[in-house]
């Protein structure tokens, strides 16, 4: 049995089917059919064939017109492609229920007749426009569409989709916390207002005069470009702001909507716009692209994500560019310091490994052991940042951002990727030894507090861990490398969280209003409160960070365990401190490969726990800063041939005089420079 497939027709057999004579219908079915042949057609011959039978286009183009007369496209300008909801979660479950299950369109509208019709709108987009400007025209022509822009009814639905656009961006900016996020405007007119006012005037010469065209010179027409470009100026502004002012994610959206709003209107006014006889048949397609471009982007999660999330991740790493700064040593006294730090931080955790161990005895349930393993973390995390000292593998994420920062301050010539590549011998050396700190102190104390809780106790407490403890560390038995993945992506997080917590903090005026808060300012005096507030804005995004970095590492294993799979967290410094117990528990009677592997293994997941973090903190710092990735790789290559001929600067503080002042005043520059965003 031979099937035809609804598409093996030719262009010509659909429309002598349908068009040989003049057909009434209002179906869609001719266009359905026509459109995926077309594509696949050689276009010259489909206008061949229209010009060689003119009865078949005059029939083909009353259709046309008849199937579209009298159905309005206001909604495919005022709605297609533009943010319908004020905050990114809502907006997200209408795209996907709208993906999943398409709402119901009116029927007697364009929009509904393009979403029927143009099933593969991208598709059709890319089609029409690779044809040239003259088989477009031609095509216009032929189907007597070359003034459709002129009609007045197209005008009437044109001015109508601004007024609606107008209207409801009013409606957004006029909102406190918008107005409040540009300061700059309030002793101006609110250029929102008088935009309306001027699409007002717009509409009344289209009632004295429906035949009334847009030119370029025209005074009102002027006004409106003046006034558009002031509106979204204040878009700028307001998005300029929020480094200093921050912002919410509902605020982010609403901002976002104006500007799309107001670029539509932009659009609508340009297809509006005659200024020779050339523009009504150039005008007249460009609302048919414009019509299609706008419904191929309809309900695209991609866009929504890259659009909503971009301002919010830059605010989120401009916080941690600013803490990652100090975490690049520039000096030997710098490096020495830093060591010192990470020494510090490497005996807390040296008692955290043991606490944990000891925990692991404690009866009860795996929520129980989630919980002291949690608080055991988050303590000792929250601890190390009281202290000043510094846990290693929680720079990466914020000296990416600093990183990010930097490149898309400067000019990106060959010489800053010079410089830069030094900056990145600066991080790496910093990071080296901090790992070094971290490790070389975890592993003896975490032996002397086993050590002696031996001698006290008259009890090996690591005997029965042993055995655990080592193969944790062996790549090959245990999933070590896959378990320092995921605390690389825990770090991460925990540098996401603390830019929120610093981002919120500046929103919401948290440090500002602990300082005015009356009840501190009554009853314990203004100088506690000002500390209070200081004290808050310098340590609660670290605190919160830290405290939930500490409870991810605790409650991954149980969770692992709760739900049948293999899930843990392998950091550089607790595998030192566990590799020490575990060699005491074995009474340090081990093979030499289980020792070698085992130290091996803890270096090895120091490189993933920074691999992981500092690659995820580079991607988003570098899209939130919309850095070009085709520079990436330019970059890299400078990177390794500086790394090439200085390779000992990536690991010790060798002095070199300019590079040093360069790299120094790029970081300098980006900690005060005023950023557009």
């Amino acid at each position: 049995m031979a099937f035809k497939f609804r598409n093996s027709d030719s262009f010509s057999n659909i429309l002598i089917k349908y068009f040989s004579f003049k057909n009434e219908t209002k179906s869609m079915e001719p266009l359905i059919d026509l459109l995926p042949v077309l594509r696949n057609s050689d276009f010259d011959e489909f206008l061949n064939f229209l010009k060689e039978n003119p009865e078949v286009t005059e029939n083909f183009s009353y259709y046309i017109k008849n199937l579209f007369k009298g159905k309005p496209f206001n909604l495919s300008l005022t709605e297609a492609n533009i943010l319908s909801e004020n905050a990114f979660y809502p907006e997200l479950k209408k795209r996907l229920l709208d993906k999943l299950l398409p709402n119901i369109e009116n029927e007697n509208t364009i929009w509904y007749l393009v979403d029927n019709i143009s099933v593969q709108p991208k598709k059709d987009l890319e089609f029409f426009r690779s044809l040239s400007a003259e088989q477009f025209d031609e095509l216009f022509l032929l189907l007597k569409l070359d003034d459709y822009i002129t009609k007045k009814e197209v005008k009437r639905e044109l001015l109508f989709s601004l007024n609606i656009l107008a209207w409801r961006i009013i409606g957004n900016a006029m909102e406190v916390e918008v107005l409040n996020m540009a300061p700059e405007y309030r002793n101006f007119d609110n250029p929102f207002l008088a935009l309306q006012n001027e699409i007002d005037v717009l509409n009344q010469d289209f009632k004295e005069n429906p035949d009334f065209v847009i030119d370029s010179k025209d005074v009102n027409f002027k006004q409106i470009k003046v006034y558009l470009q002031q509106c979204l100026d204040f878009v700028t502004v307001a998005f300029k702001n929020s480094a200093k002012y921050g912002i919410s994610g509902k605020i982010n959206q609403s901002l976002l909507k104006i500007r799309q709003q107001l670029e539509r209107m932009n659009d609508i006014l340009s297809v509006m716009l005659i200024n020779e006889e050339s523009d009504v048949i150039k005008n007249s397609k460009q609302l048919f692209l414009n019509i299609l471009d706008y419904k191929s982007h309809k309900n695209n999660l991609k866009e929504l994500f890259a659009d909503s999330t971009t301002l919010m991740s830059h605010l989120i790493t401009n916080h941690t560019a600013e803490t990652g700064s100090h975490y690049i040593t520039s000096n030997r006294r710098d490096y020495l310091n830093m060591f010192f730090r990470a020494s510090g931080g490497g005996i807390i955790v040296g008692a955290l490994c043991v606490l944990k161990m000891l925990y692991s005895y404690f009866p009860g349930s795996d929520f129980l052991h989630a919980i002291l393993y949690s608080l055991n973390y988050a303590m000792g995390f929250v601890m190390i940042y009281l202290m000043n000292y510094v846990l290693a593998t929680k720079q990466p994420a914020m000296t990416a951002a600093t990183m990010a920062k930097v490149l898309s301050a400067g000019e990106n010539t060959k010489k800053n990727y010079q410089d830069f590549a030094h900056l990145v011998s600066r991080l790496f050396r910093s990071q080296f030894i901090a790992f070094m700190g971290n490790v070389l102190l975890a592993f003896p104390v975490a032996l002397a507090i086993i050590y002696g809780l031996d001698v006290f106790f008259k009890q090996n407490f690591a005997l029965e861990k042993s055995a655990t403890l080592l193969k944790d560390l062996d790549p090959i038995q245990s999933k070590a490398i896959f378990h320092a993945c995921i605390a690389g992506f825990f770090l991460f997080l925990s540098g996401i969280i603390s830019g929120n917590v610093g981002n919120n903090s500046v929103f919401y005026h948290i440090p500002k209003r602990i300082e005015k808060n009356p009840f501190l300012n009554y009853f314990f005096g203004k100088n506690l409160a000002k500390g209070l507030s200081d004290y808050y804005a310098k340590n609660w995004a670290g605190i919160i960070s830290n405290f939930w970095f500490g409870i991810f590492l605790g409650i991954t294993g149980p969770i692992g365990l709760f739900l049948g799979l293999d899930l843990d967290i392998r950091h550089i410094t607790f595998a030192s401190g566990n590799f020490a117990l575990g060699l005491y528990g074995a009474d340090f009677s081990v093979t030499a490969y289980t020792f070698w592997i085992s130290f091996i293994t803890v270096f090895l997941i120091g490189f993933f726990n920074f691999l992981v973090s500092f690659g995820l903190s580079m991607v988003l710092a570098f899209r939130s800063r919309s850095v070009n990735f085709g520079e990436v790789k330019e970059i890299y290559k400078e990177i390794f041939r500086y790394f090439w001929r200085n390779p000992l600067r990536f690991f010790f503080p060798i002095l070199s005089k300019d590079l040093d002042i360069r790299a120094q005043e790029m970081v300098d520059t980006v900690s005060t420079k005023s950023e557009d965003h």
